[in-house]
């Protein structure tokens, strides 16, 4: 009787727990998304890069109107922006630019294309990734500007030559990360996948690449960033008129000619054009796919 009892009492507090666990779990699940104001946006992702720009432009100029070394050597922010001005005036800016940007980028996809099939190879074969994983490893760390001569040596002084380069040091970059993130993928995922019936290509596409999309997309990025490098060595290095301007021939014009500003210049649209296509590209991708996996939370 005693113990009848007690259970009744202990029932409703049982019910009690339950039900602040439902609610705990529902709190959880019900996350809250707002828009982000657009005071807020400039204040956090804009303000803080252009405080840090400012800062570099009134060290600049303080260096030089202190005159630590000659303005042959070091121009002032107001002649590197009045070349700037220059070239825009003279309807050359956009062209130089997208000369070079459309070059990367056509690079970057076709590297893409081959590097994303590769690397899930290596990844899921075993005697591949014995046979060209190492290989691949080698070919990232080995400096993009040293495929430079046998590229104009094999194919001449043409764009086959810049994409060849691309290739060269962009694939190895993609597939790494590819391979480095299906390595990361727990094998639960893909236990239940061939359960759900997701084997083969149905499985690579369902469960792999997006198990995979983390350490996919820091290898995209690394991948880019090798394009983009491997591009202004070529332009570099195998300046030629039949080429077009493009950046690269632009920073090797500037010091050809001893022109401090002209080369400032160059390094500076560089420099902008990295960052640019990180925050239009790269870094939507990441807000996406952190939002997608409830890492991005207000």
């Amino acid at each position: 009787m005693a113990s009848t009892e007690t259970t009744e009492k202990a029932a409703p507090g049982r019910a009690d727990d339950l039900a602040g666990l439902e609610a705990g779990l529902d709190a959880l699940d019900a996350v809250e998304v707002r828009r982000t104001p657009v005071r807020e946006v400039l204040v956090k992702k804009v303000l803080p890069p252009a405080v840090a720009v400012g800062l570099v432009l009134l060290v600049w100029q303080v260096l030089v109107s202190a005159k630590v070394t000659t303005e042959d050597k070091l121009p002032s922010p107001g002649s590197v922006w009045a070349g700037l001005q220059d070239m825009w005036l003279q309807g050359t800016l956009i062209d130089v630019v997208w000369t070079s940007v459309s070059r990367g980028l056509s690079g970057f996809l076709l590297a893409l294309a081959i590097g994303t099939p590769l690397g899930l190879l290596v990844a899921r074969v075993k005697f591949v990734r014995a046979a060209i994983g190492p290989i691949l490893s080698g070919l990232q760390s080995l400096p993009s500007v040293a495929w430079v001569p046998p590229a104009v040596i094999w194919l001449g002084l043409n764009d086959s030559m810049m994409y060849a380069v691309i290739l060269l040091g962009a694939v190895p970059s993609i597939a790494n990360g590819l391979v480095a993130g299906v390595d990361q993928i727990p094998p639960l995922f893909l236990r239940a996948g061939r359960t759900l019936g997701a084997t083969g290509l149905k499985g690579t596409w369902h469960v792999v690449l997006p198990a995979a999309l983390p350490g996919y997309l820091a290898g995209l990025k690394q991948g880019w960033a090798f394009s983009w490098r491997s591009l202004m060595a070529a332009e570099i290095i195998a300046s030629s008129p039949d080429l077009g301007l493009g950046l690269g021939q632009l920073l090797e014009n500037g010091r050809n000619n001893i022109d401090m500003p002209g080369v400032f210049l160059a390094i500076f649209l560089i420099l902008v054009v990295g960052i640019a296509i990180d925050l239009l590209i790269f870094s939507p991708l990441e807000r996406w796919v952190l939002r997608s996996r409830g890492l991005l939370v207000k």
